[in-house]
């Protein structure tokens, strides 16, 4: 019987991945102050001897974060810019679209949370400009293909981050009368390139 309640009141064991997943979702809800180990031993119900056998300190959680985060950001990109030859623009159309719906809505507390934490910490500084290269890559790369110089595909792809992180911050249907009309005239207005 005693050996049943001890089994019982063990907690299944995190891995690595648990520990990070956990420390992205505090991330989002309380901004960089929220990778305190303790904190998130509470918040995954584990004891802090848990963390230990996964990191060697904080500092490596904070590099295993950023480290997470920088790689799903990648990769997503590249998800969305992916385009066979002559799909260049419907791929522009789409990335403008999934980034600037309310689907965004989830990863937008993590990304505004890891560029607040930029402003501090110059590992996630470095994290943020490479995420931002590889994002502009990626879309300059599209836009060249439509026909643009690399200057123009540059400026383009800038406008295009500038407005999808802009109109997610922004709640456009309290104040325009048809935001998806706007976002529709936007869009066009970014992807469409003259040669």
């Amino acid at each position: 019987m005693e050996e049943k309640t001890i089994r019982k009141a063990r907690q299944p064991s995190l891995d690595r991945s648990a520990w990070i997943k956990g420390a992205l979702a505090a991330l989002s809800e309380e901004g960089h102050a929220g990778l305190r180990v303790e904190t998130l031993a509470k918040r995954l119900n584990v004891t802090k001897g848990s963390f230990y056998w996964h990191f060697e300190d904080r500092h490596d959680l904070v590099g295993a974060v950023l480290e997470a985060w920088k790689l799903g950001r990648i990769a997503d990109i590249h998800k969305q810019t992916a385009a066979p030859s002559g799909k260049e623009l419907a791929a522009l159309r789409h990335t403008l679209e999934v980034y600037s719906t309310s689907r965004n809505r989830k990863g937008l507390p993590i990304e505004l949370a890891v560029r607040e934490w930029a402003n501090r910490d110059t590992r996630a500084t470095a994290i943020v400009a490479e995420v931002d290269a590889e994002r502009m890559r990626c879309t300059a790369r599209l836009f060249e293909k439509l026909g643009a110089s690399p200057a123009e595909a540059t400026a383009r792809s800038l406008l295009l981050y500038a407005y999808v992180f802009g109109f997610s911050l922004m709640r456009c249907d309290h104040f325009l009368p048809n935001p998806a009309a706007a976002k529709v005239w936007i869009a066009d207005c970014i992807a469409c390139v003259s040669t």
